[in-house]
């Protein structure tokens, strides 16, 4: 029922970057929202959170998704191949018919160059 209260989706966010600065300090999260290749994606998260501070939370939200998205969508790749280091976990995300769909959406690239 609170899923999207705009005051909880703004503290949330608040404390994402306050966590990201304090994670890989200042100067480097600077740094990373303000690379040409993330602009779309900083630009569309400052939207999202503008939207929430303005009470339109649902749309604030769906906007903010997708400048995650093309903020951290490089990282996605590398949270799969960790997740498939833990036991059950990796089981079904190694199992032939999940597999290749799974890399297909983190953007895992399997052929060899060769």
């Amino acid at each position: 029922m609170t899923f999207f209260d705009s005051g909880f989706l703004a503290l949330g966010n608040l404390l994402f970057i306050i966590g990201l600065i304090l994670i890989i300090g200042p100067q480097r999260t600077v740094a990373f929202f303000t690379r040409p290749t993330k602009i779309r994606g900083t630009v569309a998260f400052a939207v999202g959170i503008i939207l929430i501070l303005m009470k339109r939370s649902f749309i604030g939200f769906i906007v903010e998704a997708f400048g995650i998205l093309g903020l951290f969508g490089d990282f996605f790749g590398t949270i799969v191949q960790f997740l498939r280091s833990i036991p059950y976990i990796g089981d079904v995300l190694s199992h032939p018919f999940i597999a290749p769909t799974i890399d297909r959406l983190a953007g895992i690239n399997n052929t060899l160059p060769v």
